[in-house]
């Protein structure tokens, strides 16, 4: 009897998340929220080997896609929260109330780490007719809806730098959805669209391998990484406005989860974050280094929320008002 009651207890208290002391004392679930081989499984992949090691427990990494990352983001909230599932994510959620997709965004998780931030860019297949971002540009005007663009679904990527592009260009496409940016760039690949807005880390090894050509990275400037390639707003001045803005990326787990839990967690990521070979692979994709967490992460979270928000409220392309979901115009 007493037996059975310890173990009654003990179930109630991982039910609620209670740590253990001993954190972690199992494998643990790394639950990305686009599939195999886009940007944020690629960032997902190549740092969960270092946070292995600093944890001592394997972490099983699952792509789970589907609703631009709404159903990975209620997935690991509907997990325990013990620390054992956490989300490998990217910017999504935090577009997931006003895209009327979920009502989960970040604010309901805890930022173990900002991982990093990309930049995004607009491709095309090598073989493609569209030599610059203009001539893609004046088709797209000269045929409404006649041109197609890859996209992830609302709040994805594709769709946000479509809202921003739309707001200093005639831009109506026809947008095709796929489950993440690298089933999205395949499918390019085989024709079955024109174009698509990535970011670069899910794109670079296509650009660098020649079968994809990069018309224009959506920043101020060209990055360095792709010599030759010009900034968007060489075409569209007007973007200016909106800009430096990109996808990031990042570990989360419930924000209820056990503070020493979370804890153990930023310890080990900062580390993994940290490493020689994630910095190579982050810096050789384009993406810029941030290992931030907490406060500052959360700080970080918010403004970029703020920004993207009311850029898509600003070109209609928002289903809800960001001031009826609290967010404040910055």
């Amino acid at each position: 009897m007493i037996r059975s009651l310890a173990g009654a207890v003990a179930a109630l208290a991982l039910s609620a998340g209670v740590a253990s002391a001993d954190f972690p004392e199992r494998e643990m679930l790394g639950v990305v929220m686009w599939g195999a081989g886009g940007a944020t499984d690629v960032v997902a992949r190549a740092v969960n080997p270092a946070a292995e090691a600093a944890l001592g427990k394997p972490i099983v990494v699952l792509n789970k896609s589907g609703g631009a990352g709404a159903i990975s983001t209620a997935y690991v909230n509907a997990a325990p929260a013990d620390g054992y599932t956490f989300l490998y994510g990217a910017e999504n959620p935090q577009l997931h109330p006003i895209m009327g997709v979920s009502k989960l965004d970040y604010s309901n998780f805890y930022p173990v780490n900002i991982l990093g931030r990309g930049v995004a860019v607009i491709v095309v297949p090598q073989a493609s007719k569209y030599q610059t971002l203009a001539e893609l540009l004046d088709d797209i005007k000269a045929n409404p809806g006649q041109v197609k663009m890859g996209s992830t679904g609302p709040g994805g990527l594709p769709s946000t730098v479509s809202a921003l592009l739309s707001n200093s260009a005639p831009f109506d496409v026809t947008a095709i959805p796929f489950d993440g940016e690298g089933p999205g760039l395949t499918a390019m690949l085989g024709g079955e669209v024109d174009f698509m807005p990535s970011g670069l880390s899910a794109a670079a090894e296509q650009i660098k391998a020649g079968t994809m050509r990069a018309l224009a990275v959506v920043n101020a400037e060209p990055v360095d990484t792709l010599p030759g390639v010009p900034a968007v707003t060489d075409t569209l001045p007007g973007m200016s406005s909106y800009l430096p803005w990109g996808p990031f990326y990042g570990v989360f787990v419930r924000k209820d989860t056990p503070d020493d839990v979370k804890a153990k967690l930023v310890d080990a990521f900062a580390t993994a974050a940290g490493s020689d070979e994630f910095k190579t692979l982050m810096a050789n994709r384009g993406n810029v280094m941030m290992n931030i967490s907490g406060e500052e992460a959360e700080t970080f979270l918010a403004k970029w929320q703020q920004v993207t928000a009311w850029a898509l409220q600003d070109t209609g392309a928002a289903k809800v008002s960001p001031e009826s979901l609290g967010i404040p115009r910055p």
